[in-house]
């Protein structure tokens, strides 16, 4: 049995290094055994390998993986994949075809040999039933079901193996958008309900805004940052920021509702954000996107009327030129310890015209504000 470190007790640690045929990974992490982390990349870069050898599937000579100060694998001290507690969610479903959704489920049930962890919440099959809302399918035959239903079974079977880790490769990559947002609910109440950390691999960043906590950032076999969504989101020195689809997650309280227009007021580091279609309960924290190029500047409050609700006042923190004639602009809304960063997306054309440096405090005029879950 593996040994136990007494220095890691709620962290997730690895460290991966060699080749596999001619590709080369060298990728080390570590981070908080709680949430959603999503290992988020280009196809290609190394993040299903990276799952792979967590899972025991693949054995680097040079490698190091504990969980929770579990001791997985340290160079060639390697806990078999069979004794792992792991769960694994393929692209595929992967559910045996002669079986019925129940009778797949029992087989998740029977494979479980480990013992969960002493703050694991423990499902049974009644449970896995109702959280992923499968009951209806229980009787059906795997051909019988969407990709979403198909996907959500192969969720409930590993739940039920009672793994003490959760590794899921691109769920959702096979699924056309609607069957996407049949499921993302699903994977939401995970996050909300179980105790145990999930490993998340996307090239999808919609998605990772909306269900990660952390990220681990890889490129070409390396891992170029880890640590909280938030903040890797909003950093200059990553690639991140330079995507078309760049965009800001923000942390906020659910503080008003107005009824009669459908409007309601959360507090983002002090500034009053005015949301659509959010509802109560008062006091719940919420996850905002609003994305780079929906956030217009201006020295001035505008005067008159405008269909624009939020204008938060900001400063410049950093400005980031990129591509011929475009500008990322990181803006610090809040003071110090509650200050949270976001994106505008201007021409140099815009930068030119109202001379921004960095220190000058402005007024963002924001087009769209989504919530994406609570927090």
């Amino acid at each position: 049995m593996s040994r136990t470190l007494t220095d890691q007790p709620e962290m997730i640690t690895a460290s991966f290094k060699g080749l596999q045929g001619a590709f080369e990974l060298d990728a080390s992490f570590r981070l908080s055994a709680s949430g959603v982390t999503a290992l988020f990349g280009p196809s290609g870069c190394g993040k299903t390998s990276v799952l792979r050898c967590i899972a025991g599937l693949n054995q680097m000579k040079e490698g190091y993986f504990s969980l929770k100060g579990e001791v997985w694998q340290d160079g060639e001290s390697f806990l078999p994949a069979h004794k792992r507690p792991v769960g694994y969610v393929f692209q595929e479903a992967s559910l045996f075809p002669h079986l019925s959704v129940e009778q797949n489920l029992i087989y998740g049930q029977k494979r479980s040999r480990s013992a969960p962890a002493p703050d694991q919440t423990v499902l049974n099959q009644a449970d896995v039933v109702e959280l992923l809302g499968i009951g209806p399918l229980l009787r059906r035959s795997p051909n019988k079901l969407s990709g979403g239903e198909r996907q959500r079974v192969a969720i409930g079977r590993a739940l039920l193996s009672r793994p003490r880790i959760l590794l899921m490769d691109e769920p959702m990559a096979a699924l056309d958008r609607f069957s996407k947002n049949e499921i993302l609910p699903y994977l939401e109440r995970l996050h909300d309900e179980l105790k145990i950390p999930m490993l998340y691999v996307s090239h999808d960043i919609t998605e990772v805004e909306r269900l990660a906590d952390q990220m681990v950032l890889m490129e070409m076999g390396k891992v170029k940052a880890a640590g909280s969504l938030q903040t890797l989101l909003s950093d200059p020195s990553l690639s991140l920021s330079s995507m078309p689809e760049a965009a800001s997650v923000l942390t906020g309280t659910l503080t008003a509702m107005d009824d009669a227009f459908g409007i309601s007021t959360i507090v983002v580091s002090g500034q009053r954000f005015q949301i659509p279609g959010v509802k109560g309960p008062i006091g719940r924290s919420v996850r905002l996107r609003i994305e780079a190029s929906d956030v217009a500047l201006s020295r001035h409050m505008p005067e008159g009327t405008s269909s624009i609700l939020n204008t938060p006042s900001v400063t410049i923190e950093t400005i980031q030129s990129f591509g011929q004639h475009m500008t990322n602009v990181f803006l610090g809304l809040g003071e110090d310890l509650d200050r949270q960063t976001l994106i505008a997306r201007i021409s140099r054309k815009s930068l030119h015209a109202l001379d921004l440096r960095v220190g000058d405090r402005l007024q963002a005029m924001i087009k769209s504000v989504s919530m994406v879950r609570d927090v």
